[in-house]
């Protein structure tokens, strides 16, 4: 039986399924003590980081400013000394002609209105504890975005893997179809197309390359340029990441929520929302302090005079003690108080709408996530039981019929392409899960943060 010229290329189509295996245990699932491996090297590099972010230690001393300030503002006015004369003559401008004239000095001492004092330092007390809040909410955000960048670079890192094996893949059947070809057993096409494969992958394997710095330069925004003391980014240093996790503890407040579409009790712990619940409590003692304003205002005054004129008997005249209380009347309350605490309360159904509106998106967000990592996980089981076996079994049904002279060298390229596209969109799923999971833990707590409080020494 004649053979066409290509025929002899067979054997290249025995090497697919040779190097198939290498090719299937570069892309095996981690097994669960990497995943928890890779899981605690993050939440060291996330400690890391926060114990050295910038606006973490921001909000804190902001906090600490604003109880420093509640301080000052629940202390009582100074009080004012007043020093002067009074009754001196104009005509000789002395003080001893004449028994009224005296050089007096006196105290002065204005009190706050009714709690005013208390009230306030209570509202800044309060702000204070919701700067505190948003250090909380910023170790979220930033657990949140080192976990993505972290599962971005895994999947890029998975990726390169794969795009390596399936290159030294083609690059075999290249030579092999390069030596055909050069004693007249094989087709230029083959040889071409061989050649072209080989180039696609030194492309797809550069654009990785690229991401990958890509990712770690932006990691560098909590890592810094020399994380570890070395020039990590100029000198191109490798950071094994992984595209899955271990989220054991989201799992089980899931699982504790009984599958439910209101996650509301979850939600009202994150900072976020606990910000909001400050802010309707300094909203309502905003209420408090102005209703403090129908209270009348007090102020207490005390002034010695010194008198060194005789009286009319020609003794010395007697020195003089005053004392005053002054006290403001609020009778016409209607454009002022009565409007200012309206105006308070106002503010406190403003906040209390802010906090419905922010726990109904937070609760859709939650429940889309839910749904986006149902879909992912349906997926990924199709992808392990059927898409990649059925890739399989084609290659294998391929390279008989090319065997048997039924099917081209272009078959065996397309099947070997879509089993790598099928390899990368798997770990695409995997990854995309994940990130699907990490925002649910920023959302529901699901991270295990242990960071100390930022030292505020530093800012005085």
């Amino acid at each position: 039986m004649d053979l066409k010229p290509h025929h002899c290329v067979a054997p290249a189509c025995a090497l697919v399924m040779v190097a198939l295996p290498t090719l299937a245990a570069a892309t095996e699932q981690p097994t669960q003590p990497a995943i928890n491996q890779a899981s605690q090297q993050l939440a060291q590099l996330i400690a890391i980081a926060l114990t050295n972010d910038g606006n973490r230690k921001q909000y804190s001393a902001q906090s600490a400013a604003m109880r420093e300030t509640g301080i000052a503002s629940a202390t009582l006015m100074d009080p004012k000394l007043k020093v002067g004369f009074g009754g001196l003559p104009v005509d000789s401008f002395k003080f001893d002609q004449d028994p009224m004239t005296n050089i007096s000095v006196g105290l002065m001492q204005q009190f706050e209105r009714g709690s005013t004092l208390e009230l306030q330092q209570k509202k800044a007390n309060q702000q204070a504890d919701g700067l505190s809040l948003q250090v909380h909410a910023r170790e979220l955000e930033v657990a949140n975005s080192m976990t993505q960048l972290w599962l971005e670079l895994g999947y890029q890192q998975q990726a390169e893997q794969i795009l390596l094996e399936n290159r030294k893949l083609m690059k075999e059947m290249e030579n092999f179809i390069q030596t055909n070809y050069s004693i007249g057993k094989s087709e230029a096409q083959d040889l071409l197309n061989a050649q072209l494969q080989v180039s696609k992958l030194d492309e797809k394997l550069q654009a990785n390359a690229q991401m990958q710095r890509r990712l770690i330069s932006q990691l560098s925004e909590w890592l810094g340029s020399a994380w570890l003391g070395t020039e990590w980014l100029s000198n191109n240093k490798v950071l094994t990441t992984s595209n899955q996790l271990n989220w054991d503890t989201l799992n089980h407040k899931l699982a504790t929520n009984n599958h439910s579409t209101q996650h509301y009790q979850l939600l009202s712990l994150h900072p976020m929302v606990k910000m909001a619940d400050i802010s309707i409590s300094a909203n309502k003692t905003q209420v408090e302090i102005a209703e403090q304003a129908y209270t009348p205002q007090f102020g207490v005054e005390v002034m010695y005079a010194n008198r060194q004129a005789n009286n009319m008997m020609g003794e010395p005249a007697s020195d003089l003690v005053s004392a005053y209380l002054t006290m403001d009347i609020p009778l016409f309350t209607d454009n002022r108080q009565d409007r200012t605490v309206s105006a308070a309360q106002y503010q406190v159904g403003a906040a209390q709408s802010q906090k419905d509106t922010l726990l109904t998106q937070m609760n859709a967000k939650v429940n889309t996530l839910l749904v986006d990592r149902s879909n992912l996980t349906e997926r990924l089981t199709r992808y392990q039981s059927t898409l990649l076996p059925q890739a399989n079994a084609r290659i294998q049904a391929v390279e008989r019929g090319y065997q048997n002279n039924t099917a081209q060298f272009n078959d065996v390229i397309a099947a070997t392409t879509d089993e790598l596209a099928l390899q990368l969109e798997q770990q695409r799923l995997i990854t995309d899960l994940n990130i699907a999971n990490s925002n649910l833990a920023a959302l529901l707590g699901g991270f295990d943060l242990q960071v100390e409080k930022p030292q505020l020494s530093e800012f005085k």
